[in-house]
């Protein structure tokens, strides 16, 4: 009887034992899974993130060059506007010179 005893609880125990070692085997597959779900969405986040960053660096591209531009063709227009008022203030002195003559 003592033996039965001693059989049916080390029987238990084993199983108990293997119940428990199937647990954190699933455990950590459930862990092994949710790891690698959270490192494909990491992945993707951070690609999706270095696209974004690509076209913002093309952007300020973009918009340093129209800046070029839109700077030159100021610089373009100031000097035909202070050439404009030159020659406008030449005309102005080609009158009173005129007038001069006249006299």
């Amino acid at each position: 009887m003592a033996e039965q005893f001693g059989q049916d609880h080390g029987t238990r125990f084993f199983a108990e034992l293997n119940t428990r070692i199937r647990d954190l085997e699933e455990k950590q597959r459930l862990l092994k899974d949710r790891m690698m779900l959270i490192s494909e969405s990491f992945v993707k986040e951070r690609e999706k993130n270095f696209d974004e960053i690509q076209k913002m660096k093309k952007a300020v591209e973009i918009l340093k060059e129209e800046n070029k531009r839109l700077k030159e063709i100021l610089l373009r227009i100031s000097e035909g506007v202070d050439k404009s008022a030159r020659k406008e203030e030449l005309m102005i002195l080609q009158r009173q010179f005129d007038l001069f003559r006249r006299d």
